[in-house]
């Protein structure tokens, strides 16, 4: 009789190794898959943002180019103070008297 459980065990022990060996691989590829699916929606999620961004980007940079534009209109129509200094100095050094 113990000779027959021996085996009995031993036969049920190898059909459970085998199942194992069958439904583990499976198991994993399933597990995988779906970190796979994951990965690829927050992938998606990432691109979608990088999209939103440069859209952004675009805008920012051409509000950029026209207020570079009214700058340089606005620095056109102001005048030169130069002259009006110079004259002062001139003018400090001719009539004040040095101390």
């Amino acid at each position: 009789m113990k000779k027959f459980w021996k085996i009995l065990l031993f036969v049920a022990g190898a059909i459970g190794a085998i199942f194992l060996l069958v439904i583990s691989p499976a198991a994993g590829k399933s597990k995988f898959k779906k970190l796979v699916k994951k990965k690829e929606e927050e992938i998606d999620e990432v691109k979608e943002k990088v999209e939103k961004v440069k859209e952004e980007k675009k805008q920012t940079k051409a509000k950029i180019k026209t207020q570079e534009k009214e700058i340089k209109k606005t620095k056109s129509k102001v005048k030169s103070t130069k002259n009006a200094k110079k004259t002062i100095d001139d003018f400090e050094k001719k009539y004040r008297k040095k101390k």
